[in-house]
């Protein structure tokens, strides 16, 4: 029918209009900043760097592989990495970033840094408001600006991050099994070299005769 689209587009809109007043989840006007609706779980602004503890440099889960700086899109992330090495989640020296910057007048909030990093050392933030008179330096971001703890991840994102956790612990499960297996079998197998080599006992004295 001639208009059929027009006429749904209408009838959508009066059937919002009224039931603002009258329906809670309608309600889709706020006075902001004094009135905010909750952020929802799945809402992404800019990514940020997740680290453990309670110290962001012993904790920083990031190892400086580079994966994001080479597969972002728009080129925001800059990567310089450390000489030295520090332990990570399950105690095995890594490196770390000594310079982690990201542009985030360029980022995009596509999410790919996030999606190839396999340390789940990145992820999205949902904080917005970060306006800023200068353009250029202040929408530079350090690794110093990005470090959030894993405890703020909880809050934003509960459901990821619990199982991100999960993946977390049963990976150092494994390898704290695996170390505890290799000392064994290095034990043993020193225990078994110390015996192999070890001088036979000497035979005993013949017994004079009379």
């Amino acid at each position: 029918m001639l208009g059929e689209g027009i006429i749904k587009g209408l009838a959508e809109t009066a059937r919002n209009f009224v039931g603002s007043y009258v329906e809670a989840d309608r309600l889709t006007t706020v006075q902001y900043p004094e009135e905010r609706l909750p952020t929802k779980e799945a809402a992404r602004n800019f990514p940020f760097l997740v680290f453990d503890g309670n110290d962001a440099h012993a904790g920083m889960r990031c190892v400086a592989c580079q994966i994001c700086e080479k597969e972002c899109p728009p080129q925001c992330i800059y990567i310089e990495k450390s000489k030295d090495k520090k332990p990570d989640y399950v105690g095995k020296p890594q490196f770390y970033p000594k310079i982690f910057d990201i542009d985030i007048s360029v980022c995009m909030s596509c999410q790919i840094c996030v999606e190839v990093c396999p340390f789940e050392a990145i992820k999205m933030d949902t904080e917005f408001e970060l306006s800023n008179t200068d353009r250029f330096a202040g929408l530079l971001f350090d690794k110093h600006q990005l470090a959030k703890s894993n405890e703020y991840y909880r809050k934003i994102h509960p459901a990821e991050a619990a199982a991100v956790d999960g993946r977390l612990a049963a990976e150092k499960a494994k390898a704290e099994a695996k170390t505890k297996a290799d000392v064994e079998a290095k034990a043993k197998a020193a225990a078994a070299a110390a015996k192999t080599a070890a001088p036979p006992p000497p035979k005993p004295a013949p017994i004079p005769t009379t």
